[in-house]
């Protein structure tokens, strides 16, 4: 039985509390930061990824307290806000989610105390079981995103023999690990983790036989927005301009069943979903 975010193709808007996003479109201004999601929840986002500290390896990491304190009062002011809009079509989630996107186990525990948050983006990979046990203490659905190594450490050297072989043997161990720790398979997402701990080949070949992942039965999100494989491809350096490469990889995703696609230009890719559900005729992602 599908879960309702197999339901239909899902939009997942990228909100960074940061100032060195990758894209630029970073803000360490809150109420910035709220337009930002109130727009993106307009333009059709069912869920709203929010993170306080970039993913950028060449950025040193900040600390646990004051990723704390840019997340809390987003959190604290998101339901709010969305209390006076209304859902852009019936085809939308509503109200809408949010997730935080994180690993470090005070900040998951933090953010989760708030009873704000539904989903926890754990770019750590699940190193060991404490997040999964924290998501199921309060009752949250773990992302689990395949990675090597710890966030913040550059791994651009990271070869692998099959990198498919890697993606479904750390997905096994991940599933075992957060199951292990309470969580059921109702609350789990996956992620291939696209860009990290990658060469381009890679990310190639993950797209390439998507189709692999949707074994599990698991929600499957894909990380498709203004990726470093997409200016690689196209020779684009600045992420802004990879939103056509973006849509693309919407498309290989959609035909490969995945779920939930994270994204920054939240409106192209929810104007094109609904497109493609209107040509396919009907609402499910396996049409």
């Amino acid at each position: 039985m599908k879960s309702e975010l197999q339901s239909f193709p899902r939009v997942m808007g990228i909100v960074n509390i940061n100032d060195d996003s990758f894209s630029g479109d970073g803000t360490l201004d809150v109420e910035k930061a709220l337009r930002q999601s109130v727009q993106m929840v307009r333009n059709g986002a069912d869920i709203i990824d929010v993170g306080a500290e970039s993913a950028r390896t060449n950025r040193d990491a900040i600390a646990e307290a004051e990723e704390i304190g840019r997340l809390l009062p987003f959190l604290e002011a998101f339901e709010t806000a969305c209390r006076e809009i209304e859902p852009r079509d019936e085809l939308q989630m509503w109200p809408p989610r949010l997730s935080v996107n994180t690993w470090r186990s005070k900040v998951v525990e933090e953010v989760l105390g708030t009873g704000r948050v539904q989903i926890i983006n754990d770019i750590g990979g699940l190193a060991e079981d404490t997040n999964a046990r924290l998501c199921y203490e309060f009752g949250a659905s773990l992302l689990l995103m395949h990675t090597v190594g710890l966030p913040k450490v550059p791994h651009t050297e990271q070869q692998y023999e099959d990198v498919w072989v890697a993606l479904e043997q750390f997905f096994e161990e991940r599933i075992e690990r957060a199951n292990r720790a309470g969580l059921d398979d109702e609350h789990l997402i996956l992620d291939p983790g696209i860009d990290f701990a990658k060469q381009c080949a890679d990310n190639l070949a993950i797209y390439r036989n998507l189709e692999r992942l949707t074994h599990f039965g698991l929600p499957i999100l894909l990380p498709i927005s203004r990726k470093t494989v997409i200016g690689d491809v196209l020779s684009i350096d600045d992420p802004s301009k990879r939103d056509a490469g973006t849509i693309a990889c919407l498309v290989r995703g959609l035909i490969a069943k995945a779920d939930i696609f994270r994204v920054h230009n939240v409106k192209a890719v929810a104007d094109s979903v609904r497109v493609i559900a209107a040509i396919r005729g009907g609402m499910a992602t396996s049409a």
